[in-house]
């Protein structure tokens, strides 16, 4: 007697798959945590295989499996309240500035920057 021995490491051939194996299948390649090409290579099924059977399944044609719905949160949309206005230091629009003489001038915001840098000489 020869000692020789064969090993086949993949099915050759078609497979018949039933539908309650396809589930498992599928439910085993989708679960979360699960990755879809550990489950190509434990149970010796095609990638293309998977993603047919789950469009099979998104369409209701797997016997015993209802067509996957999408799931939805629930959305609720609040009223924007806005922030409560903070009281300005000085009335709008005006900066006081105050030298170390002890002379203060207050000027609009939109005063003229050269002019203003005049009378600041004037005043030191």
């Amino acid at each position: 007697m020869t000692g020789r021995m064969e090993v086949v490491g993949r099915v050759s051939g078609r497979r018949r798959w039933s539908d309650t194996e396809k589930l498992e299948i599928l439910a085993e390649a989708f679960r979360p945590g699960g990755r879809v090409c550990d489950v190509i290579a434990h149970r010796e099924v095609s990638s293309s295989l998977i993603y047919t059977w789950r469009k099979q399944l998104r369409e209701g044609k797997l016997a015993g499996a209802m067509p996957s719905l999408p799931v939805f949160a629930e959305v609720q949309v609040a009223e924007l309240t806005p922030p409560a206005p903070q009281p300005a230091p000085y009335p709008s629009g005006l900066i006081q500035i105050e030298l170390p003489g002890g002379v203060r001038v207050s000027v609009d915001a939109g005063v003229d920057a050269d002019v203003l840098a005049r009378v600041l000489s004037v005043l030191r």
